[in-house]
């Protein structure tokens, strides 16, 4: 599910906010200054919510940050300021959206869902994140940090699944179905368990990696190993 970086120094529009978007299934990751969100802008941030008026600067400054480091990165602006020079600015700045507060959750759930649907950030780079695992999934390679871990073929498979429904608890029964691929190579329940066993291994025992006992596995950006 998406990653987002919220820049918001009210503590009550950022607590419904991310109430709101936890319920969608989002994570989101909270910071009040500048200099706050410049720390936590990394290659996991799929979209950025961004104040205008901050304590240590102005949103302007971090929106031109942000592009710097990836343009394609949506961001939506949330703010009181309505004046027309600052709309256009934000936008011509390359914004994907601009939200004058006061705002109502339900509208701006539908304009994150909006963005995210026109944002092809992923497809392009083909590439899935969770903490210090990546893969790109069109050459098909996974990496701990910037090393490579070399894995089978169905291996490759679990981890993508695992990592394409990030933070979402998914049954054995449904990864059994995911896993039987399209030449009809089944995979029983004994095949998952052990590959699920090699893979952790490969991967270094990560935390990311949960076993919810009765239920099946899901994948989170933290949490403790399993």
């Amino acid at each position: 599910m998406p990653h987002i970086l919220l820049l918001e120094d009210d503590e009550t529009i950022a607590f419904g906010i991310r109430c709101a978007m936890e319920k969608e299934g989002s994570t989101t990751v909270w910071c009040r200054t500048l200099k706050e969100a410049e720390a936590c802008l990394d290659g996991r941030v799929e979209l950025v919510l961004l104040d205008l008026n901050l304590p240590d600067g102005s949103g302007f400054a971090f929106c031109s940050q942000v592009k710097a480091f990836d343009e394609t990165l949506p961001v939506i602006f949330l703010t009181v300021r309505d004046d027309e020079k600052d709309i256009v600015k934000g936008l011509d700045m390359g914004a994907d959206d601009y939200i004058v507060k006061p705002f109502l959750l339900s509208v701006l759930l539908s304009r994150v869902r909006a963005v995210l649907r026109r944002s092809t950030r992923a497809a392009e780079k083909g590439k899935l994140t969770c903490g210090d695992i990546s893969m790109d999934t069109e050459k098909m390679k996974a990496y701990l940090g910037t090393e490579e871990v070399v894995l089978t073929a169905g291996e490759l498979r679990l981890l993508r699944v695992l990592m394409e429904n990030k933070n979402q608890a998914i049954t054995r029964n449904r990864l059994l179905e995911l896993l039987w691929d399209a030449d009809g190579n089944f995979v029983n329940d004994n095949t998952l368990t052990v590959t699920m066993k090699r893979l952790r291994e490969k991967m270094n025992n990560p935390k990311q990696i949960q076993t919810l006992r009765g239920i099946g596995y899901r994948m989170e950006e933290t949490g403790e190993n399993g």
